[in-house]
């Protein structure tokens, strides 16, 4: 009997699990996208951070000032992003330090101390900036300044300091919705296809400041510092290994396409606008909101509106990017606790960092009468100023055999990544000079 018994279990076994291996894959295969959603992190919102007011002030301008002509430049920029933020989300995941903590171990002092600096530098204002962009987004909705700016504030702090990292990350995933916005408003504004695709694959040059002077400000809006100590601190906090490594990647370089795409909508938009009808002369904007504002005549008030809600969104977004990218990057060249999901008496400086510098923004945001354009342009010209210096350190740091073993930079990536940051020198060396020469009435351009 005990025989037949196990007879009739060892035939019977394997078609239970049978059918339970075919009920397992019924149930998992609509939901096999998930894992690709789950992939998505860092990368997307270090890369979504970089369309905040200021980005959307200079590809406004991009489109209203230039057309379709520089459409190009995002989809070379595009490379470039995806290619330093792959290098600072694979330092992480192979040394398990940010950024920051890499310069101070591994530079001679007074050059970290340098470098620092730069990252500083690069970082401040725009914190206010963010604000600027709340306010003047929520302005166009009849909300004033000294409700707008406090308010949002407010929400900020208390998501990131009560929040866990898991959770503030959400959050900020949840804010590159708002992005789609752009899309409407650049279907609505019905563009010449056919000038699109000629201003994406054919490089227009123009040899005058105004161009050099956007085109500098365009790289310094696209690759900013801040997006690579954040990606890399968010990814050691996450305690990503090189086992997760691929799922990384994947963040990075389609986070960086779909940051970008945006970027490029918002030029179609104004220009199909605000240049189509300037006659080819272009139009200066005063700032974001006045992009948001611009386009009533031609698109209407909804239109407006949701350009405006993109502009909220994506300064709420950057408003929490920045302040902790410029944390962690000031705790970790100290060699001080950080983290989101450090607790407040685990990481004192961090947290009281943050909240110095959401309380000082949103003072400065309040106040009127503010020269929003000079702040945005200068600041973001600054960035693409300082990158070299950023770049340069980045690969020194991701070619040390020391520190990164066999997961170095290949010489194919070498290549592009050595290509990006001399051309970004080059191109801050001669805005230098043609500005230089200008205060001397030499005008070189």
């Amino acid at each position: 009997m005990d025989i037949q018994k196990n007879l009739v279990m060892a035939v019977s076994q394997p078609k239970e699990t049978g059918r339970k291996t075919l009920r397992r894959g019924r149930v998992r295969r609509p939901f096999r996208w998930l894992r690709y959603l789950g992939m998505l992190g860092p990368g997307l919102v270090a890369a979504s951070a970089g369309n905040d007011a200021g980005g959307i002030y200079t590809y406004s301008s991009m489109g209203s000032q230039f057309g379709y002509s520089m459409i190009w430049v995002m989809v070379v920029l595009t490379l470039g992003m995806a290619v330093v933020q792959e290098m600072c989300t694979r330092m992480g995941a192979v040394t398990g330090k940010g950024l920051s903590d890499l310069i101070r171990e591994n530079f001679p002092l007074r050059l970290a101390a340098l470098i620092m600096l730069a990252f500083l530098l690069a970082n401040s204002g725009v914190i206010v900036s963010e604000f600027i962009g709340i306010a003047a987004a929520l302005n166009l909705f009849h909300v004033p300044a000294w409700i707008s700016a406090p308010c949002a504030g407010l929400l900020l702090w208390l998501l990131v300091v009560k929040g866990s990292y898991a959770r503030v990350e959400k959050v900020f995933l949840a804010l590159t919705l708002v992005f789609l916005a752009y899309f409407v408003a650049a279907f609505m504004a019905h563009p010449n296809v056919g000038q699109v695709l000629h201003g994406t694959l054919v490089p227009t040059v123009q040899l005058n400041s105004s161009y050099l002077l956007m085109l500098v400000t365009a790289v310094g809006t696209t690759i900013s510092p801040y997006m690579q100590i954040y990606v890399q601190s968010a990814v050691v906090e996450r305690e990503v290994s090189m086992r997760e490594y691929n799922h990384e990647r994947v963040d990075v370089y389609s986070s960086a396409i779909f940051s970008n795409v945006v970027a490029s909508v918002i030029i179609i938009a104004t220009a199909a606008t605000l240049f189509a009808n300037s006659g080819g002369k272009g139009v200066i904007l005063a700032d974001a909101a006045d992009a948001a504002k611009s386009l009533t005549p031609f698109l209407g008030n909804f239109a407006t509106d949701i350009f405006a809600l993109g502009l909220l969104g994506a300064s709420f977004l950057a408003a929490g990017v920045i302040p902790l990218s410029t944390c962690y990057s000031i705790t970790e060249a100290l060699g001080l606790e950080n983290g989101v999901s450090k607790r407040w008496r685990e990481a004192p400086v961090f947290w009281g960092l943050f909240t110095a510098l959401i309380l000082i923004s949103v003072v400065i945001a309040m106040l009127p009468n503010l020269p929003v354009v000079q702040i945005l342009l200068n600041l973001y010209l600054l960035n693409g100023m300082l990158l070299p210096i950023i770049l340069f350190s980045i690969l020194r740091l991701v070619n040390d055999k020391r520190l990164m073993g066999r997961h170095t930079n290949g010489w194919f990536f070498n290549i592009l990544a050595y290509g990006l940051t001399i051309t970004v020198s080059l191109l801050s060396i001669a805005y230098l000079i043609v500005q230089v020469l200008g205060l001397f009435g030499i005008t070189l351009l």
